[in-house]
């Protein structure tokens, strides 16, 4: 019974145009975004970088490098402070007589391009290029975001129709509450889980077409992780969704009573994007289970998690997927078949 209200979510869904083109849309300006993105790494602008009189010539002949001389060592790391350079090749006591030196990262194309590899000094050390760290932040954020946001409201959508046009009595002569309840997440989940590999399979393609074999062998294992958070997450989230749903019988109304589930998706949207260099807020994220799908990965990207911290994480977010379900699947049995006005939370927990 569960499988074919699954089978049911799943063909109602395919045969939208409207879920169909807007899936299609995604993939498109997800590929694209990586490719643009790539293709313009490959042709970068011309490299900043600061050197005193004595070390102007060394980098002067470089390829697509400006250099702005600076008086002294403190001028020159003043540029670097401000991000006006990204480099600096300032004369000292090594065997050279040079050294590089570099806010977070030193620029590859200068320290290969020298004569001989100088000492290189990093004033601020970076776990990962900033630049790229806030992309996968987007990343992760925006197809959790949109993932769940997507397939939750069709959740809940779904219960509220059925409600509405009484067809929720007919299904219930047949099936439990509970069964129609698990069907429906089971579905979705299928459709959730299909869209975000498909976009997993479109990075993977994008990043090796446009050469960014390494970027993809750093992403490898926080995008399996994310796979797996999102799964037992968006099960979480449905849950509360089609829970939520089952206290109204209009459409309109659906929105007031999921509006604090959308907020718990929307919360590690924003929060990933603001505090992507923030380690503490990365840290209570990735153990909440809400945002711990969009946390715990990007501390895996940018190495700050230890290997026992995601299996931690996601033991708390199976526990709480465990207890969503079971709330979930009170409320929605108590309220399936109350029409009429909102059913009260308090209400559809007593039954």
């Amino acid at each position: 019974m569960v499988w074919l209200v699954a089978e049911r979510e799943i063909a109602s869904k395919l045969r939208s145009k409207a879920f169909l083109i807007s899936t299609g849309i995604l993939l498109l300006i997800a590929l694209a975004g990586i490719l643009i993105g790539g293709f313009t790494s490959q042709n970068p602008e011309a490299t900043q970088v600061a050197a005193t009189a004595e070390t102007a010539s060394l980098v002067s002949g470089l390829p697509n490098v400006e250099v702005t001389e600076v008086a002294d060592r403190g001028e020159a790391e003043a540029l670097l402070r401000s991000e006006d350079v990204e480099a600096a090749v300032l004369p000292d006591g090594s065997d050279l007589g040079y050294a590089v030196v570099a806010l977070e990262d030193a620029p590859t194309s200068i320290v290969m391009g020298l004569a001989e590899t100088p000492e290189v000094e990093i004033l601020q050390p970076a776990t990962a290029d900033p630049l790229m760290r806030y992309f996968i932040a987007i990343g992760f954020g925006i197809v959790f975001l949109m993932a769940a946001s997507t397939f939750g409201g069709t959740i809940a959508q779904s219960v509220v129709e059925e409600k509405q046009t009484r067809v929720v009595e007919v299904l219930l002569s047949a099936i439990p509450a509970r069964a129609l309840l698990a069907g429906k997440v089971i579905g979705n989940t299928i459709l959730a889980m299909a869209q975000i590999l498909a976009l997993a399979a479109i990075a993977t393609v994008g990043l090796i077409v446009t050469g960014q074999r390494e970027v993809l062998a750093s992403l490898g294992a926080p995008i399996i992780w994310f796979a797996v958070f999102f799964l037992f997450g968006f099960i979480l989230l449905a849950a509360l969704f089609a829970a939520a749903a089952s206290m109204v019988s209009r459409m309109e109304d659906v929105g007031s009573t999921t509006m604090p589930i959308t907020m718990l998706v929307m919360a590690p949207y924003f929060l990933v994007i603001f505090f992507n260099d923030n380690p503490l807020v990365l840290t209570i994220m990735s153990y909440v289970p809400f945002s711990a799908p969009v946390g715990m990965p990007m501390r895996l990207f940018v190495g700050e998690a230890q290997w026992w911290e995601p299996l931690v994480s996601l033991v708390i977010l199976l526990a709480s997927c465990v207890a969503a379900i079971m709330l979930g699947a009170k409320i929605y049995e108590n309220s399936l078949l109350r029409m009429g006005s909102r059913v009260k939370l308090a209400e559809a927990l007593r039954g």
